[in-house]
């Protein structure tokens, strides 16, 4: 169940990645992201959070959310 509930919340997110102008924005989304998934999984909000901001702001730079 919780498997479902990670990909619908991937799902609905990542479009939001290239929506946003600058890495900060991407970071925070990610951020959220991040700690939605977590959540969900039951993990860490904290280190859901750092591995989302991470990823948001690099998604650019690796050309997935462009």
């Amino acid at each position: 169940m919780q498997i479902k509930h990670l990909a619908l919340v991937a799902i609905l997110i990542t479009p939001l990645a290239g929506c946003l102008d600058n890495d900060v924005q991407r970071a925070g989304a990610g951020a959220v992201a991040g700690a939605v998934v977590m959540e969900v999984a039951g993990g860490s909000l904290l280190t859901g959070a750092v591995i989302g901001a991470g990823a948001g702001a690099l998604c650019d730079d690796l050309g997935v959310c462009n």
